[in-house]
């Protein structure tokens, strides 16, 4: 079944961001082959390693992480966000104006934005979710394809 909560409002999809796939899994064989070498028992010396530890641990369950949807979540100064929020709309590219100076600026950095917007208006967002689940299961991340720097405007 699709969640429709891994929808951004801008139009990206929660599910291929590394930081809910690739980090964690990542993250969890690290932990993993550190517990094995039992680091616990001879790390005590080490110069912050308690603060290590519990990073890893947070970046091994942040694919458990709420998306930009929930109430308190995502990033809180996202004008997108905020913006689609007053309009009250589920997703960007169904507003008038899309795409809009911010989504454009966007765009720049994440290059399928724009046709992933597109290609949702044409089939809908829950066929536009199965697609993307589809998607993830290659291996694909945002990651493989983002442009630098990443800086979302104001207006």
């Amino acid at each position: 079944m699709s969640d429709p909560e891994q929808v951004t409002y801008c139009g990206l999809y929660c599910g291929l961001c590394a930081q809910h796939t690739r980090i964690p899994e990542l993250s969890e064989q690290l932990r993993g082959a550190m517990e094995k070498e039992d680091y616990m028992q001879w790390s005590q010396g080490i110069p912050n390693f308690k603060e290590f530890w519990t990073f890893l641990n947070m970046l091994c369950s942040s694919n458990k992480k709420s998306y930009c949807r929930k109430e308190n979540c995502g990033p809180p100064l996202c004008s997108i966000r905020k913006c689609a929020g007053e309009k009250k709309l589920e997703v960007c590219v169904f507003c008038t104006e899309y795409p809009c100076g911010r989504i454009l600026g966007l765009a720049k950095s994440y290059p399928t934005l724009l046709a992933d917007g597109k290609r949702m208006k044409e089939i809908g967002i829950e066929k536009w979710i199965r697609e993307q689940e589809e998607r993830r299961k290659t291996g694909f991340a945002y990651v493989d394809i983002r442009c630098y720097p990443y800086k979302v405007p104001d207006k």
